[in-house]
């Protein structure tokens, strides 16, 4: 397993997700999630010791593979979904902010995603982020 310098908190997550365009914070059955619009693309487990986010089906059983310490594969009831977890003491801020990003990325728009990470018009969106309950 990898020694991590300082490891990621919630407040990393939030921080990290909130400056990404029409991300908004919910809290779920007692579980702080981020999305945009229905899609959630960040979910934190309850204890948030593990961390869901969007990732795609075809490659995570060969992440799950290569670091099982790391990272792992959803319940039964989620498996339909581009979702898979990590758990939080397992990652750096670094890997942290590419997972969130590349997570976001899967759902919002190519556009929104291009002009928010190529600072173009609008930094991808006028919308603020929210949190809500």
């Amino acid at each position: 397993m990898r020694e991590t310098a300082v490891m990621v908190t919630v407040e990393d997550v939030r921080r990290l997700a909130l400056a990404l365009p029409r991300t908004e914070e919910h809290l779920v059955r007692d579980r702080v999630k981020f999305r945009i619009g229905r899609i959630v693309y960040l979910a934190l487990s309850r204890d948030e010791t593990e961390l869901g986010f969007a990732f795609p089906k075809e490659e995570r059983a060969a992440l799950v593979a290569a670091e099982p310490d790391r990272f792992s594969l959803p319940g039964a009831g989620d498996m339909r979904y581009n979702w898979i977890h990590a758990r939080m003491a397992a990652l750096d801020a670094g890997e942290l902010a590419e997972l969130v990003t590349e997570a976001w990325r899967m759902c919002v728009p190519a556009r929104v995603a291009r002009e928010h990470l190529e600072g173009g018009p609008g930094q991808g969106d006028s919308g603020q982020a929210r949190t809500t309950s």
